[in-house]
């Protein structure tokens, strides 16, 4: 129903308002230049990064074009420069990376359910892994959800995209933008109701063919309110993505950005190469005169025409230093867009359903609700309204009473009355609480109302989308698609003010409020949790198959209750282990309290993979559960939660005596925890210890995945790692990308080229080139099963051409793809070895993968013949 309907758009608007978190004048001034805007533009892509933060902070932030990215996945797939998260966890990090990116260009953000399950070659393989018609269903939502008059798509959907997901997103954004209006095509009923929608216009980005442009925008166009171009903002907007390690340089001064049009509804402009237009909209009437006709009262119509008189008399009124002027008119404006919202409200409702209503119904709703949220948002600037609205804690038992102090700052000239004050739960809680609002209780100017709230919430703050689990390619979280903004805050205040008859709307997260020494102010939004969580401290755990074992095991149970809590703690052991003790009693003294408990297990297991699990009780309550804490410094924090399991992978795996390694973490990097479970000696070296450690004691020398992108430090010591190979050590250096074609990375040259070639297929044959190469063979034989099970690629940035001093015993592709040999290179160099692996052992030794453990420990082990282990 209508209701619905305007309850969705509302909801979306809030989350506009949220993204847009300037203050001061710089907000005010930017809300007042585009009050009257309403025209929409949808960007769509494939991944976190793909957005052209240009154009959308030219449109946003330039013209107040209501503007959003839909990114088809949330990047989980990638890798991560910053910290040891891949796949659901890296997920988290740039969903996040993507909402600091869009407060600060002023945008919205969607995604749809689609897993980014890695590097992609073709649409056709991605299409295999996403259903297509449920991933255009998905898309054709989010359009009649948001209802864009353009659309501008990324990509072309063709081959020159490169990854398939790119493919994919330009095919399926041309698809959705054919079809969003057709109710025949995509039924009401596989888009939450949501009625059909008619976007107007679709482009594509033009990166590559300057003459196919139809439009080029100035995005370099300088903001006199900002004090910087849009261009210069757009890259600190591109600098949030530093997972990805895409801090941008701002760049002053013209820069152009070219779209081409390649279909049109707007009768006045003709797609092709040969269009002239100026603006994304030529042709698409944006103007409030669009709807005159859409209430049948004709005193509605002139109503309509008094809004364009009313925007204009209150930027006449602006004076930023004097923002109370602006609350008369302001005023006027939000009254008379609230007549007009009843107006709609009675008209629509006497029709039926919200279904039934037309495009132009749609899209005035749609407008009035941008309008009316930005007025609200400048009168609680141009009043100094203020709401803090905080807790003791950041984290909270579910059922816990949560003391909620408020505190309601009245910073400007004028007297305001709060109307209303209610609960926003994010839809997770049925039954709101009261929010016990005194009625029409004024504030005085320079004043404040203090007040507090108790707030119970029986749910657990998880990311929404991964509520519901995942298929293999697809999250199955379900229900209406909002803005990602507006998700997983546990509990945020909204208040209905009002002054001189006209009202106004503040939202006020809920958050935990602190001094930090360094940082200064923090807010970290409240949190609801078990009242005891329990982790393991891995995930997965190699072990050598039918070898004596001696571990200690470490659980951690954490308290989210303020009340002390004694606890019991058991660990379930599989055949073959026993643990010292099965239970352990411990107290938990109140919230945030932890405890981490050493079991010690011993036995012998058979190859295979086997089940470690804990789990704590309180009374006759039992927990099982616990979280990753993802959480830095330009996000949100998030938990993300996980059983407390361990699973054991044994493997049939020699070790020669005498091994000492020396490990430079790179990123995202379990290597060294790997070989520590296998037996081998582990030393963990910082880049920057490396010039002034004694590498004379190791045998092997290992550095991480990336270590040299990483890591300066390492960079400038690269000639002590050839030095540790030529005094007669073993290095085994793991996959980077092109900073490895500097001078002095490589013993001897190699050549990688642009896109690098990957074997994306994690099934694709390995051949052994030289299957007699001492690397194969010893200690471990490597054959054919110690391919299987791999993890989403075989290997990326792999050498296509390389130095004839390099040994290059295997060899692989893709389907329909040349042979490339570039997965392993092993050379001697002086009276030691260098070995470079491009195999994405990255993702393969933190899921257990057998048979990459195995192949690890003989590149550890690499020497040249006749050389002893031990140095």
């Amino acid at each position: 129903m209508l209701r619905l309907a305007l309850a969705a758009v509302l909801a979306l608007r809030a989350s506009s308002a949220a993204a847009q978190s300037q203050y001061g004048a710089e907000a005010l001034g930017q809300l007042v230049q585009h009050l009257g805007v309403s025209a929409r533009v949808l960007m769509i892509g494939a991944h976190p990064d793909d957005e052209d933060t240009q154009l959308i902070a030219w449109l946003a932030r330039g013209r107040g074009v209501e503007t959003a990215y839909l990114s088809l996945t949330r990047g989980e797939g990638g890798q991560n420069i910053i910290g040891s998260e891949l796949g659901d966890a890296l997920g988290i990090v740039r969903t996040e990376e993507l909402l600091a990116a869009r407060r600060i260009d002023g945008a919205q953000q969607f995604f749809t359910r689609a897993f980014d399950f890695g590097f992609s070659k073709t649409a056709e393989e991605t299409f295999i892994r996403w259903p297509r018609e449920d991933l255009l269903r998905q898309v054709v939502t989010i359009i009649r959800l948001f209802k864009p008059h353009v659309i501008v798509s990324v990509f072309s959907g063709t081959p020159r995209d490169g990854h398939g997901h790119h493919q994919v997103a330009g095919i399926i954004a041309r698809e959705a933008y054919d079809v969003a209006a057709d109710s025949a095509r995509i039924p009401l009923t596989a888009t939450y109701g949501l009625a059909p929608w008619t976007p107007l216009k679709f482009y594509r980005g033009n990166f590559s063919n300057t003459e196919a442009a139809t439009l080029r925008l100035n995005v370099g166009e300088f903001a006199p309110l900002l004090g910087v171009s849009y261009a210069e903002l757009a890259a600190v907007s591109r600098s949030q993505h530093r997972s990805q390690a895409f801090g941008a340089l701002p760049r002053r001064g013209v820069r152009w950005f070219e779209v081409q049009l390649e279909h049109t509804r707007a009768s006045t402009v003709a797609a092709g190469n040969d269009a002239t237009e100026t603006t994304l909209f030529d042709g698409v009437d944006t103007t409030w005169s669009r709807f005159r006709s859409v209430l049948p009262n004709p005193q509605h119509a002139t109503l309509i025409d008094s809004l364009g008189v009313h925007f204009r008399t209150v930027k006449a009124h602006l004076d930023l230093r004097e923002p109370h002027l602006l609350l008369p008119s302001l005023g006027t404006v939000a009254r008379t867009l609230d007549r007009l919202r009843d107006a709609a409200f009675n008209a629509f409702t006497s029709r039926g359903f919200v279904q039934t209503m037309s495009d132009a119904q749609r899209d005035f709703t749609a407008a009035l609700e941008i309008a009316r949220e930005r007025t609200s948002r400048a009168m609680q600037l141009a009043t100094g309204i203020a709401i803090e609205a905080t807790v003791p804690r950041e984290l909270f038992a579910t059922a816990e009473r949560v003391p909620v102090s408020i505190a309601v700052y009245n910073r400007g000239r004028d007297t305001v009355r709060i109307l209303e004050r209610r609960w926003d739960l994010g839809g997770l809680q049925r039954e709101v609480p009261a929010a016990g609002v005194p009625n029409a209780a004024p504030i005085a100017p320079d004043s404040v109302r203090a007040d507090s709230v108790p707030l119970t919430l029986s749910y657990v703050t998880v990311p929404w989308w991964m509520a519901g689990g995942r298929g293999a390619a697809m999250y199955e979280a379900r229900g209406v698609p909002g803005a990602e903004a507006s998700r997983d805050v546990a509990a945020t205040l909204v208040y209905t003010f009002e002054v001189d008859s006209a009202r106004f709307r503040v939202r006020a997260p809920v958050v935990y409020r602190y001094a930090d020494q360094v940082k200064g102010e923090v807010n970290r939004p409240l949190a609801m949790a078990p009242s005891v969580t329990i982790r393991m401290a891995a995930s997965i755990e190699y072990a050598r198959a039918n070898t004596p074992l001696n571990r200690i095991v470490l659980v951690t149970i954490s308290s989210s209750l303020g009340a002390p809590q004694t606890v019991k703690v058991a660990l379930q052991t599989p055949r073959g282990l026993v643990a010292d003790s099965a239970v352990r009693e411990v107290q938990l003294v109140g919230a945030g309290s932890t405890e981490t408990i050493p079991f010690r297990v011993r036995g012998r297991l058979t190859t295979g993979i086997h089940q470690l699990s804990a789990v704590a009780t309180v009374g006759h309550q039992e927990f099982r559960a616990g979280y990753i804490l993802v959480d830095y410094d330009h996000i949100r924090p998030r938990r993300m939660y996980i059983a407390p399991q361990t699973m054991l992978q044994a493997v049939d795996v020699n070790v020669p005596p005498g091994l000492n390694v020396a490990y430079v973490p790179g990123v995202a990097d379990y290597g060294a925890a790997a070989l520590e479970q296998l037996g081998i000696r582990v030393t963990t070296i910082a880049p920057m210890e490396l010039r002034t450690a004694d590498l004379r004691r190791f045998t092997t020398l290992v550095l991480g995945p990336r270590a040299y992108d990483a890591s300066p430090e390492l960079r400038a010591s690269r000639d002590i790692v050839l030095d540790f190979a030529r005094a007669g050590g073993t290095v085994v250096a793991q996959y980077g990308q092109y900073e490895m074609l500097q001078p002095g990375m490589m013993p001897y040259p190699i050549q990688l080229t642009r896109p690098a070639d990957r074997v994306t297929d994690e099934t694709a044959a390995v051949r052994f080139m030289q299957p007699v190469h001492r690397i194969l063979r010893t200690p471990n034989a490597i054959t054919q099963d110690d391919f299987a099970n791999w993890m989403q690629e075989r290997g990326l940035y792999m050498p296509r051409t390389f130095d004839q001093r390099y040994a290059a015993p295997l060899d692989m592709n893709d389907p329909g793809e040349a042979p490339n040999r570039g997965a392993l290179l092993i050379a001697p160099v002086g009276r030691g070895m260098y070995v470079y692996t491009t195999l994405s052992l990255f993702r393969q030794l933190p899921n257990g993968v057998p048979g990459a453990a195995r192949l690890f420990v003989n590149l550890v082990s690499a020497k040249p013949p006749g050389r002893a282990t031990a140095r």
